[in-house]
């Protein structure tokens, strides 16, 4: 099924009564850090004379706040501006002519010359721009404690094998080995990590973009699931429930050992007022160290309220000095390729000597379909949580949803 047949075309009323310079935001960023971070957007929004309308929907995965703008946007009530991930989420609304092309704007302001050309590409469609994206984030970090591991008496891993030395170790000194959060789409997000940092970036594109059959049944790909399935024996009864933040949380606390998370998990670190790299450890890719280019993006709808309150905002946006305020909160990388990166953390300046290395890969939403990202995640996340099903299944499941 189709991303806007699954919608219903009732709108919703936000009550905004449409005022000059107005923009109704649609996002889901809701925990401490990501809250300190949309903050610089509406500052300078309301510094240039803007005023900003938050339409937060809870969720850390946004699919919530999807279907909220969604069907608005399909029941005529659209937002002012409607964050999506980078890469296909929001394609069949410009295949239905639902969003404006940033063209204009975009040559108006140089953006195209500015924007890195991975994520310019991902949100340009037959030659047109039809989002502004925001961040430059990694979805393949491992995080660790300094603090649990002292305790256990172990070193950061160096490799997998280090890692499940680690874990027995943890395990075995009364501290969670994995912080996993409950939420399926973390359990994806776990599942690449291991499949780059086992695999490899060549796997990882024969078998995500590629889709090759000979890919999926390769014995690489057999070590990745073997690898995933034995995480299944570190993660502690309160798994399910538990938020991201709230997974990083017990890392930055030092009552896990390790965490699988993107480098939003920098700003909760340092809003808890930790040092990413010194009191949390980061390793981007656990064995193969690449840069996982994804990230947020905004899209604009047509028959919005405010259409100059809509230009603004997407101006400000990407502004240099609020990018670097931005993504400094955030725990991302600034989209634009002239900006100084000398204040980074450890961390930051690990992902971004990956990105001038083109030690990267593009994420899955930019490489497949909402509705493929969607059976993987259940598949995935079935396999995690079922200890029951094999590796083999696994594969063979996994072969078969790639098939189609």
């Amino acid at each position: 099924m189709g991303l806007l047949a699954a919608v219903p075309a009732a709108a919703q009323s936000s009550g905004s009564d449409g005022g000059k310079d107005k923009a109704e935001v649609i996002h889901w960023w809701t925990s401490g850090s990501e809250h300190a971070a949309v903050e610089q957007f509406e500052k300078a929004f309301d510094a240039q004379g803007g005023n900003w309308v938050d339409a937060a929907v809870a969720g850390g995965g946004g699919d919530a706040a999807r279907t909220n703008g969604i069907n608005r946007i399909v029941g005529g009530n659209p937002p002012d501006a409607m964050q999506f991930n980078t890469g296909k989420q929001f394609d069949e609304l410009v295949q239905n002519g639902l969003l404006r092309n940033l063209d204009p704007l975009a040559q108006k302001y140089g953006w195209k010359k500015e924007i890195n050309p991975v994520l310019l590409s991902a949100v340009t469609e037959d030659g047109h721009m039809y989002a502004v994206p925001v961040n430059i984030h990694s979805n393949i970090w491992l995080w660790y404690s300094n603090s649990a591991l002292d305790k256990a008496g172990v070193k950061p891993p160096q490799s997998w094998d280090d890692f499940f030395k680690d874990a027995d170790a943890l395990k075995k000194a009364g501290i969670i080995p994995l912080a996993q959060a409950g939420d399926a789409w973390t359990q994806v997000l776990t599942f690449f990590n291991v499949l780059i940092g086992e695999g490899g970036k060549d796997l990882y594109m024969n078998v995500v973009k590629d889709r090759s059959a000979d890919a999926i049944k390769s014995d690489a790909f057999m070590k990745v699931a073997q690898t995933f399935g034995k995480l299944r024996n570190y993660v502690d009864d309160g798994m399910q429930g538990r938020q991201w933040n709230q997974a990083i949380a017990l890392v930055i606390d030092g009552k896990a050992g390790f965490n699988f998370m993107g480098d939003w998990a920098k700003g909760e670190i340092t809003h808890d007022g930790k040092v990413p790299g010194k009191d949390v450890g980061c390793i981007p890719g656990l064995g193969h160290n690449a840069f996982w280019i994804g990230g947020d993006v905004f899209v604009f709808p047509k028959n919005a309220k405010d259409e100059k309150g809509q230009d603004l905002l997407a101006k400000v946006m990407l502004e240099p000095k609020v990018q670097v305020a931005f993504n400094k909160e955030k725990g991302s990388v600034p989209v634009l390729t002239d900006i100084s990166t000398d204040d980074l953390d450890a961390c930051a300046t690990k992902g971004v000597n990956l990105l001038k290395k083109e030690d990267y890969v593009p994420s899955s939403d930019i490489l497949i379909s909402p509705d493929l990202t969607g059976s993987l995640t259940d598949l995935v996340s079935s396999f995690f949580t079922d200890k029951s099903m094999t590796p083999q299944a696994f594969v063979d499941n996994f072969a078969d949803i790639m098939a189609k």
